[in-house]
């Protein structure tokens, strides 16, 4: 069968570490061709000490966390939705409204977490070190 590239298209070969050189052991990831996974991951082994391996694994379980945690979060938004459909009378200083429960509770998140990153805003910019 006749390849469809011709000479011209093809990639530059890559340069691998021989295996009679031993002071060479640990390959350049940047090196190994991409389909090499194995090759990959040997280098990537060589070149991870101890403590980068711990703390990268301590990285990953906090991210599972806070997946968990924003997946958690979610669903409780989707039963809080669900469950408060029914509309409520909100008094105003001039009126009043009739609004469902679940608008009410989620607007009210909404300016509380906002009012909470302009005050953390202003604290941090009144306790910044000096310049």
């Amino acid at each position: 069968m006749q390849s469809l590239t011709t000479p011209s298209q093809q990639p530059p070969p890559v340069a691998r570490p021989s295996a009679e050189d031993p002071a060479d052991s640990t390959a350049d990831p940047a090196l190994v061709p991409t389909g090499d996974a194995q090759g990959v991951a040997v280098a990537a082994a060589a070149a991870e000490t101890p403590r980068g391996r711990s703390r990268r694994h301590a990285h990953r379980g906090r991210l599972y966390a806070y997946a968990v945690i924003a997946v958690a979060l979610a669903a409780a938004v989707i039963a809080l939705g669900a469950s408060n459909t029914a509309k409520a009378k909100v008094s105003w200083v001039f009126g009043s409204s009739h609004v469902s429960l679940v608008w009410m509770v989620l607007a009210t998140v909404v300016l509380g977490w906002l009012l909470g990153l302009l005050t953390a805003a202003a604290l941090h910019r009144r306790t910044r070190a000096p310049h």
